[in-house]
């Protein structure tokens, strides 16, 4: 994997933050504890959801700690492309098409390459191997007794060939060896699956606000400050699902709901959280930011953590 620089871009497209280089995905996952989720999808088979890739799609709250903290940046695509593509020059514009072309007919190559070894698996698997190795794979001694036999375009080993005259014996007339046509390579047409190159690399400096989030936010930034994972917790009717590491590695311990500081809230929600949270083997976890210890330094840094407070709770009335 190539090293990241930081910071690194973070595509902001139609109100949605975006990651489209692999390695900036595992830097974000390895380094700073955001996973995010795949989207992207096949286009033929625009249904499954098995087998995602590239995008990688991150919650507001993941796009805003990264950019609070100075690991990323924000970039208006539909802006950089426009503006890119513009003042591209028309010799840099042939030259990526030329390297398109290039890169279609090797591809083209590499597929041709691999029909030719089914079909010739296919043979072996039946008997039936192509004349030019036949020929290649004959003694000396067996030289007269083949060409004897007629050419049919295959080759077919000498067993089989002596039982066919012994029962049928030599036909009067065989029937003459036809050239099969050759087939054209054409090109595959390629779909670039990032726009740099060709466009410049963007600029860190953006001018873009800060992600809307919501009043969970501080909640967020709290459990990820200590080092803990954050998915999104809809499944469970919760805000997020915290693990204390990499979601691949472990379950989640907490689902964990934020909540205004002076926001009320029912006592049966708190009972039913619990009760959900310790039937599947998890906490339930609720948090929020007291607004007045919330500060903020004057250089623009994140608020204090020390504002937020969060309880665990589990259901033990069974």
């Amino acid at each position: 994997m190539a090293p990241v620089a930081e910071p690194f871009p973070i595509s902001h497209i139609t109100g949605r933050y975006l990651l489209f280089d692999i390695d900036a995905i595992s830097h974000a996952r390895r380094e700073h504890n955001i996973c995010g989720v795949l989207v992207g999808t096949i286009p033929n088979l625009s249904q499954q959801n098995v087998f995602l890739g590239v995008p990688l799609e991150l919650m507001p709250e993941e796009a805003r700690v990264l950019i609070e903290q100075g690991h990323a940046y924000l970039v208006d695509e539909a802006e950089a492309h426009q503006t890119g593509f513009a003042q591209m020059k028309r010799e840099d514009r042939l030259a990526y098409l030329q390297t398109l072309d290039q890169q279609g007919l090797e591809r083209a190559k590499v597929i041709q390459e691999r029909k030719e070894e089914r079909s010739e698996k296919v043979l072996r698997e039946k008997g039936l191997v192509p004349m030019k190795q036949e020929s290649s794979c004959v003694a000396p001694s067996e030289t007269s007794e083949s060409t004897s036999t007629p050419s049919l375009g295959i080759g077919i080993s000498n067993k089989e060939s002596t039982a066919e005259l012994s029962l049928f014996g030599r036909p009067s007339d065989p029937p003459k060896p036809v050239a099969l046509p050759e087939t054209k390579l054409e090109a595959q047409f390629i779909t670039p699956t990032t726009s740099y190159p060709p466009l410049a690399p963007r600029s860190v400096n953006s001018s873009l606000p800060l992600p809307k989030v919501a009043q969970n936010y501080p909640l967020f930034r709290y459990l990820h400050s200590m080092r803990y994972f954050s998915m999104p917790g809809l499944r469970f009717g919760c805000h997020y699902s915290v693990y204390p590491g990499d979601p691949l590695r472990f379950h989640s311990h907490f689902l964990a709901t934020g909540i205004g500081w002076d926001e009320e809230f029912d006592l049966l929600d708190i009972v039913g959280g619990g009760r959900l949270g310790t039937g599947v083997k998890k906490a339930y976890l609720i948090g929020g930011e007291d607004s007045d210890k919330a500060t903020q330094n004057a250089s623009g840094d994140a608020p204090n953590e020390e504002s937020v407070r969060a309880f665990s709770i589990e259901w033990a009335g069974l």
